[in-house]
């Protein structure tokens, strides 16, 4: 089996996506706002999907995969992504609104989709574990009156899913919604905890457009990626 990635989708499908006729699925908040990169993207992560990944390949999802509000207003989301091939296993983002308690998404989620709340699963020779995760300290928005409490509860979470995942007894991919790293910067607590279990790779997403800020690449032994849809052009990153 192979293991993919991809991130930050933003779906918001006003009706059931429509693979012969894309235009009659049209989106309540179009992403093309935010530059071409975005235009029709849908149809293109659909197209790309589909030539890549085989039902018996996992996608790892981490964060930010609809803009709806509530469970109800994500089906068309869920559903478009139920559809396509392989075992999806996500995590929440910053804009899962929807996203409300662990045993309702499961219950509305459509078969071959699952969600990792500072969790893990074994994904073939790997185990997969995920949190949100937060802004680290060091970053220029950090501010510690507004940040600190959950920043520190986050770096629990993050402990939890890798102690969880460490029992396995195989190598970890690690997913965060928020960077865990900025590019120039030093150690966080989060590359920090990362780097005391056995850690092969940590996907993350959340920013968009400028490569610069973020870091892509190896770090003491892990490999970060940062999977957002529009960096990887609406095609899944292959890991392994």
């Amino acid at each position: 089996m192979k293991i993919f990635a991809i991130s930050d989708l933003h779906l918001s499908f006003a009706a059931p996506y429509d693979p012969m006729e894309p235009a009659r699925s049209p989106l309540t908040k179009p992403m093309d706002i935010f530059g071409s990169a975005w235009r029709d993207y849908p149809c293109r992560l659909e197209q790309s999907w589909r030539a890549l990944v085989s039902p018996e390949d996992a996608v790892l999802l981490p964060g930010d995969l609809s803009w709806a509000m509530t469970l109800e207003e994500a089906v068309y989301d869920l559903d478009y992504l139920g559809q396509l091939p392989g075992r999806k296993i996500f995590i929440k983002g910053n804009h899962d609104y929807w996203w409300q308690s662990l045993s309702k998404v499961r219950e509305a989620l459509p078969v071959g989709m699952e969600p990792l709340q500072h969790s893990a699963v074994r994904v073939g020779e790997y185990v997969v574990c995920g949190t949100r995760g937060w802004v680290p300290q060091g970053h220029p928005d950090f501010r510690a009156s507004q940040d600190q409490k959950i920043y520190l509860r986050e770096l629990l979470r993050l402990e939890m899913a890798l102690k969880e995942a460490q029992s396995f007894g195989l190598p970890i991919i690690a997913m965060l919604h928020y960077p865990p790293v900025l590019r120039e910067s030093g150690p966080t607590g989060f590359t920090e905890l990362l780097e005391q279990y056995p850690v092969r790779f940590c996907l993350y997403g959340h920013v968009h457009g400028d490569r610069s800020a973020t870091f892509t690449g190896e770090r003491n032994g892990i490999f970060y990626h940062n999977c957002s849809g529009d960096r990887l052009g609406f095609s899944p990153l292959q890991l392994v």
